[in-house]
C-alpha cells in the first residue's frame, strides 16, 4: 500500500450489504482547522443503510465513503494548527488538543468507514483514557441526536410526558437517558420484541409498550388520563403519523427525525394541529451547518459528556456488538435485522 492509500470500506454499487468490500482509497488530506485521524473504531447507524441502499443524498464536498462518527489518533493536523478543543472542568482531564497522538472521537460529514479520517477540530473531542475506543465512536451522532431532539427543539421540561419510538435503537436509548435526566413524569417508548422492553425498561422507561402487538395511541391515552404526551420522537413516519397525533396533548410537540415506513402521508386532516395547537420539526443532523453543530457539539461536550465518567455513571454506553471491518456486510446485516439494541461498533484493525 503506498503512502497516499489507505484501506477502506467500498460499495461496488447501490444495493444490499453484499455490495460492501475492504478496497483502496486515498488518504484525505486536511484542510486548515482540520485534523486527519487514525480511526481506531467507527459505529454504524441507519442512514448508513440508506447511502449504500442509493437513497440517502450526501451532502455537497463531503466523502462518498459511509460513516459519520469515529475514534481514533490524531495522525495530522491541517496548515493552521490546532487550537483549544475545549475544557472540562468538571473532570480531571487534559482536554486540551496537543496534536499527534491525541486521542479523539467525534462526528464527520462522511468517511468514517476508512483506517484514516477527517474531524473538524471544532467537532473533534479530546477521549479520556476512561472510555475505550469502541464507546467512543458509539456516543456521536447517537446521543447528538438525542440532545439535539430533547432539548434544542423539543425543549423539554420537568414534568413533561414524552414517546420516544424506536427506544432499543441507538438514538433511542440516549433519548430515555436524557428525558429522564430531565425529569420527565412519564416516558413511554416502542420496541418489538419483549427482550427490547425489559431492556429499555431498566434504563428508565416508565411504560414499554410492544409495537406489535399494542396500540401504542390507545396505552397513551390510557396511562395519562386522556391527555396524552408533551414531546413525541418520531424515526418512522407515514405509518405513525395519525397515531402520533392522536397521541400528542395540547401544545405537544413532535420531532421527526426519519421516516422509515415512507414520507407521504395521506388523508391527513389539518385541522388536528390548529385544534390542539400543535408544533411538527423535522431534523437531519448531517445537514445542519457546521456553526449548528458545533454548538451542538460544545453543549453536548460541557453538560452530557462529563456525566458518562462520573462517579455515578449517569449516562451510559450500550454496545450490542463489535464487528472487524473485515465482517461489515455482517454488521450491516444485523442492523437490517432489526434485532441490535444499542449500538452496532466495528473495529478498524492492522
Amino acid at each position: 500500500m503506498s503512502v497516499e492509500s489507505m484501506r477502506a470500506v467500498l460499495a461496488k454499487e447501490p444495493g444490499d450489504a453484499s455490495q460492501l468490500y475492504n478496497g483502496l482509497a486515498p488518504i484525505p488530506l486536511p484542510k486548515d482547522n482540520e485534523l486527519l485521524v487514525k480511526i481506531k473504531c467507527f459505529a454504524l447507524n441507519r442512514m448508513d443503510i440508506l447511502q449504500r441502499q442509493g437513497r440517502y443524498p450526501v451532502p455537497p464536498e463531503a466523502s462518498q465513503i459511509l460513516g459519520t462518527e469515529l475514534s481514533g489518533i490524531v495522525e495530522k493536523i491541517g496548515s493552521k494548527g490546532a487550537r483549544s478543543i475545549i475544557t472540562l472542568p468538571y473532570i480531571s482531564l487534559d482536554a486540551i488538543l496537543h496534536g499527534p497522538g491525541d486521542r479523539v472521537f467525534g462526528l464527520n460529514d462522511g468517511g468514517a468507514y476508512a483506517e484514516y479520517g477527517i474531524l473538524h477540530e471544532d467537532m473533534a473531542m479530546i477521549l479520556p483514557e476512561e472510555v475505550s475506543f469502541q464507546q467512543g465512536a458509539a456516543i456521536p451522532e447517537a446521543w447528538f441526536t438525542a440532545y439535539q431532539v430533547l432539548h434544542l427543539i423539543g425543549q423539554i421540561r420537568q414534568g413533561d410526558s414524552v414517546l420516544i419510538h424506536a427506544g432499543a435503537s441507538g438514538v433511542g436509548i440516549a433519548a430515555i437517558q436524557l428525558a429522564k435526566a430531565a425529569g420527565a413524569k412519564h416516558i413511554f417508548a416502542t420496541a418489538g420484541s419483549e427482550r427490547k422492553l425489559a431492556f429499555i425498561e431498566s434504563i428508565g422507561v416508565t411504560n414499554g409498550i410492544n409495537y406489535k402487538k399494542e396500540n401504542f395511541r390507545d396505552k397513551i391515552m390510557e396511562h395519562t388520563d386522556g391527555c396524552g404526551v408533551d414531546l413525541l420522537i418520531d424515526f418512522v413516519g407515514k405509518d405513525y403519523w395519525h397515531p402520533n397525533i392522536d397521541s400528542l396533548a395540547k401544545d405537544g410537540r413532535i420531532v421527526l427525525v426519519g421516516f422509515l415506513s415512507g414520507r407521504i402521508v395521506e388523508n391527513f386532516d389539518l385541522s388536528a394541529l390548529l385544534m390542539k395547537r400543535l408544533r411538527v420539526e423535522g431534523t437531519t443532523l448531517r445537514s445542519r451547518s457546521l456553526s449548528y453543530k458545533i454548538t451542538l457539539r460544545d453543549e453536548f461536550y460541557n453538560k452530557i459528556f462529563p456525566r458518562f465518567i462520573d462517579e455515578h455513571g449517569t449516562f451510559k454506553v450500550f454496545i450490542d456488538r463489535e464487528y472487524y471491518w473485515k465482517d461489515i456486510a455482517d454488521a450491516h446485516r444485523y442492523m437490517e435485522s432489526n434485532e441490535s439494541i444499542g449500538k452496532i461498533v466495528v473495529n478498524v484493525v492492522d
